[in-house]
């Protein structure tokens, strides 16, 4: 009598094929995990950029009001600059402050408008700025990876 022969290979090929759907499901979960935390990452420095451009803010109102000692400022205290926080923790950012004054929008012989726009920004331009003469976001680095920027505009 002649023995059957066994037939084998099957349990390598599954082996493969569990191996396989382990290795891809454990690209997928490095992928969103990867994803999550540059989020985060973005999430927080969006945060600082904010944070940057209140603090941009708030000088451009005090330099705009505390020139005047009855709170009320000229035109010529409506100043643009940069700014730079070194040895904080917003170091990484600069903050281009702009401001126009507005003579009585109303034509009525009121008070002058101050416009104070903020621009915090993680790669500034060669000049330091964040901003082009136009106000326009800083084209080299808009739209690159790791690029924020924050605008916050106040009317006074």
């Amino acid at each position: 009598m002649k023995r059957a022969t066994q037939q084998s290979g099957f349990t390598i090929v599954s082996a493969i094929f569990i191996l396989v759907v382990l290795a891809a499901l454990g690209a997928f979960i490095l992928v969103v995990s990867t994803t999550q935390q540059i989020g985060s990452a973005y999430d927080v420095q969006g945060a600082r950029a904010y944070q940057a451009a209140r603090a941009g803010i708030e000088w451009g109102i005090y330099q705009t009001w505390s020139s005047s000692p009855a709170g009320r400022a000229g035109a010529a205290a409506c100043t643009s600059t940069t700014l730079a926080f070194a040895g904080t923790t917003l170091h990484e950012f600069r903050v281009t402050v702009s401001c126009v004054a507005t003579p009585d929008p109303a034509g009525m012989g009121g008070p002058t408008v101050f416009t104070v726009i903020a621009v915090a920004c993680n790669r500034p331009n060669l000049d330091g700025s964040c901003s082009d003469a136009n106000g326009n976001a800083n084209s080299a680095s808009a739209g690159s990876f790791g690029y924020i920027e924050r605008r916050v505009t106040v009317t006074i």
